[in-house]
């Protein structure tokens, strides 16, 4: 049974009300996006607040909306925000990215999501666990992500997402219908020597070649932490 809450170095997340718990490539996408200048932030799909908490410890002042359909799960994130130092400025709601849309919400420097990406496996018994999982009809598509962005992205925003390998490779043709394109790629693995898990992958309005790296979470060889990998979460880690 996974752990009941994950302790960071400046923030606790509970997470026994969540379906998807406190993993590895979440947290390098909230350690690795570019909140440069950022002021207005979105976590779409917040889970256990993860990405905004993180979000919120990476910028001065940046007001952060996090949505979440789950209203379990939304009200676990609203406790982890509540006990954080970051409370009053990140405020969670307890709905679909479709209803948090006819709010007309100001527009974003930059959108976050970990969105369900499993289009065509088979669907788990836990609902909860499903929803968080699989794409569309159960919750949200690329393509309706990809039409948010592009809709609530300020002109120089960005939306950074996380996707498996081929899952990306859909998402980028969401996206490129809409207007929005790859900026950089940060490719995660295992290690060094080992196939690419996740894409990490900001985009924007700005079409041009896509700048690519490369992240190994351990050494090649050995169960030990790749210097780079130490590097990006050494604000967060414990063990850091």
């Amino acid at each position: 049974m996974p752990n009941p809450y994950f302790q960071f170095k400046q923030f606790l997340v509970r997470q026994d009300g969540c379906a998807m718990k406190v993993c590895t490539d979440a947290c390098v996408l909230g350690a690795a996006a570019d909140l440069t200048g950022a002021t207005r932030i979105l976590d779409v799909g917040t889970g256990t607040g993860l990405l905004a908490l993180m979000a919120a410890q990476r910028t001065a002042g940046a007001t952060i909306e996090a949505v979440e359909l789950d209203v379990k799960a939304a009200g676990q994130a609203a406790d982890n925000v509540g006990a954080s130092p970051w409370g009053n400025r990140i405020r969670v709601h307890a709905q679909s990215l479709q209803e948090f849309a006819a709010t007309f919400p100001p527009p974003f420097d930059h959108i976050l999501c970990n969105p369900p990406f499993f289009r065509n496996s088979l669907r788990s018994p836990d609902a909860a666990r499903t929803t968080a999982r699989h794409t569309a009809p159960d919750t949200l598509s690329f393509a309706e992500l990809a039409g948010f962005a592009q809709a609530f992205l300020l002109p120089a925003g960005r939306l950074t997402v996380l996707l498996p390998p081929p899952e990306m490779a859909h998402f980028e043709q969401d996206a490129a219908a809409t207007g929005l394109y790859p900026l950089t790629r940060l490719v995660l693995q295992h290690s060094p020597t080992t196939k690419p898990l996740r894409h990490i992958t900001a985009f924007g309005r700005q079409q041009h070649p896509c700048q690519q790296t490369t992240l190994p979470v351990y050494e090649a060889g050995a169960p030990v932490y790749s210097p780079a990998f130490r590097k990006l979460l050494q604000d967060f880690y414990l063990a850091f």
